[in-house]
């Protein structure tokens, strides 16, 4: 099994759907035998340039360890769900399971 961290933006009036959104991609892959190592929900964020007249989206993080089937299952349903502004898909060495820079710096901020 290989490791990918995938990143996808959701439409902003669609927030209220991503739980159900997350439970769908995470019953595909471990239906498949795969593994969750890191889920992070970074919220709204302000994007960098308008996608489809569109200023923020929700962004969710996800590093998996899954088979080939899984993530072309994955691959499908992301690609196919009108939600889903954009995805990001990267191969993987290792395992990643720490806190993401993004997650770190909100917990920063809120602190000081």
């Amino acid at each position: 099994m290989r490791h990918y961290e995938i990143v996808f933006m959701i439409h902003p009036d669609r927030s209220e759907q991503v739980p159900t959104m997350l439970e769908r991609y995470i019953e595909i892959i471990t239906k498949n035998g795969g593994m969750i190592h890191r889920n992070e929900d970074w919220g709204r964020r302000q994007l960098a340039y308008a996608i489809h007249d569109l200023h923020k989206a929700h962004y969710i993080l996800l590093n998996i360890e899954c088979n080939q089937d899984a993530l072309n299952e994955l691959k499908s349903t992301l690609k196919f769900n009108d939600a889903i502004l954009r995805h990001l898909i990267i191969n993987r060495t290792d395992v990643v399971s720490t806190e993401s820079v993004m997650v770190r710096k909100d917990k920063e901020s809120r602190d000081a």
